[in-house]
């Protein structure tokens, strides 16, 4: 038996492999670079590997093939998804980096004018640590942007399945590296592990199925040779395993308390990255490999994406704590993009990517908001009535503030706005009304929600112990003035950004 020749497309796969690179040599230099330089080396490969891989992008544009023997696909939904992976890594990694700065002993002091920290304070336990910074978190973020990319562009389960796993393992490690946070950081580490640990084998079981009812594991075989019951228990165990990445009802029980428990860069990175990438490997996988089983999947992804809605937007209701509320505000979100995978075809998918990239912006730039409101001890201030009267201490972060909230809400002359439109209408094409109706009615409740937190912030007064606004986060600040502007500019010129989306083209097989 003549084994097929193994072809390697390395410019369809550079992207990809700039990234692990980037990540092979980060462990190097986390192995035998000196601790004094460590640091900035880690910044400066992790940086140039996520700009080198977004240019290479750039470059693919236009490109429709399969590589590694139809393991992967490059296509418009492929290179569009990756750019928004490669942007949120951007953001983020500079604030990653920024938070050894935040937590160094001028860092603190240049935010807490009454720094004169007794024994055993908490801000002393902080100023202890000055200059340390556990750099590992670089290569593991670059591990897991790497999964990310390879994820929505997998043409076969088994690849699918790879780059889930190789996604999530370092985002377990990373949730549990909040130092200051350290038992509820290791407890959300802990339990993301376990939970995605068990989705994961349900995914694989899923596998296993849909391979015994087709004798394949290349979706576009599958959507030809799948048939019977088999193939039906196939796709709702994938289904499984997909919908508890997205954070979709009722696998969202993780979401709040990892969100709470990681590091706030982290936290970004997961709520956005994580969320484009698993919502894409869900376009292609119920747009090449399942577009037969329609009837067997849609009504079911209608009910969860309905459940997604109402349960998110009325638990983001009772939330006290700002990061538990955008938890519940991210599960409500995903309710809304769940309607565009429900309705497939082309306007579906159009509509789904348009969502995703104005969700990266506001969700980035939300969090990078939450990394400066910090209290004495350097940790940020996510208690919802801390936040009175910010809007007088920091009328610009509060204003940016305002602008990614309305986004969530929906609201005019935002992204978000737009966004939620374009899968309305799309389901209203598509003949799914009950969705429509219903989201429409889940925006007004997220509309309450957003609306308490703007009193809030600028009709309301401070706190007699208020938080502190850190006025040395320059990459923050700047993702938060670029996150800003661009949901603005979604809002009000939406078209370039749709005919790029739309001129994308169809999914390779």
């Amino acid at each position: 038996m003549t084994l097929p020749a193994l072809s390697i497309e390395y410019r369809a796969l550079s992207p990809v492999l700039i990234i692990l690179g980037a990540a092979i040599l980060g462990v190097v230099a986390e192995a035998f670079a000196g601790r004094d330089h460590r640091y900035r080396l880690q910044v400066v490969i992790a940086s140039s590997g996520l700009a080198a891989a977004l240019l290479a992008v750039v470059a693919l544009a236009g490109t429709r093939q399969t590589a590694m023997m139809g393991a992967v696909a490059i296509d418009g939904v492929t290179l569009f998804v990756q750019s928004a992976i490669l942007l949120v890594g951007l953001f983020t990694v500079p604030l990653i980096a920024e938070r050894r700065r935040l937590y160094s002993t001028t860092g603190l002091a240049a935010f807490t004018p009454q720094a004169s920290a007794a024994p055993g304070s908490l801000l002393e336990k902080s100023a202890t640590g000055a200059g340390v910074m556990q750099t590992e978190v670089f290569p593991l973020t670059m591990f897991a942007v790497a999964g990310m990319m390879v994820f929505p562009a997998a043409n076969d389960l088994l690849t699918m399945f790879v780059a889930l796993e190789v996604l999530s393992l370092p985002l377990y490690l990373l949730t549990g590296l909040a130092r200051h946070r350290r038992l509820l950081s290791q407890e959300a580490s802990l339990k993301y592990f376990l939970l995605g640990a068990f989705s994961s084998a349900v995914f694989l079981f899923g596998c296993a199925l849909l391979y015994g009812s087709a004798g394949t594991l290349r979706l576009a075989d599958i959507a030809d040779l799948g048939d019977g019951a088999l193939t039906v228990a196939g796709i709702g165990l994938l289904a499984v395993g997909l919908l508890f990445k997205v954070g979709a009802v009722p696998f969202h029980s993780w979401v709040p308390d990892v969100y709470q428990g990681a590091p706030t860069p982290i936290t970004a990175l997961m709520a956005a990255a994580t969320k484009v990438a698993a919502f894409g490997a869900m376009l292609r996988l119920f747009s090449v490999a399942l577009p037969h089983f329609r009837p067997d999947w849609q009504p079911v992804l209608w009910a969860v994406a309905i459940l997604t809605m109402v349960i998110g937007a009325v638990l983001a209701i009772t939330q006290t704590d700002i990061t538990r509320m955008l938890a519940y505000s991210a599960v409500a979100q995903a309710g809304f993009l769940l309607i565009g995978v429900a309705v497939a075809g082309r306007a579906g998918v159009t509509s789904t990517l348009f969502y995703l990239a104005v969700y990266v912006l506001a969700t980035v730039g939300a969090f990078a908001v939450i990394g400066l409101v910090r209290d004495s001890a350097g940790e940020p201030d996510t208690g919802i009535s801390q936040w009175a009267g910010l809007g007088r201490r920091s009328p610009a972060l509060a204003l940016a503030f305002a602008v990614f909230l309305l986004s969530f809400a929906g609201i005019p002359l935002t992204g978000g706005f737009i966004a939620k439109l374009g899968v309305f209408t799309a389901a209203a094409a598509g003949g799914a009304g009950v969705l429509v109706m219903i989201g429409v009615l889940t925006s007004a409740v997220a509309v309450f929600v957003y609306a308490r937190v703007l009193v809030l912030m600028f009709f309301s007064q401070c706190p007699a112990q208020p938080p502190h606004v850190v006025p040395s986060g320059r990459f923050a600040w700047a993702t938060i003035a670029l996150t800003a502007v661009g949901t603005i500019a979604l809002g009000i010129l939406p078209a370039p950004l749709m005919e790029l989306i739309d001129g994308t083209g169809l999914f390779a097989k």
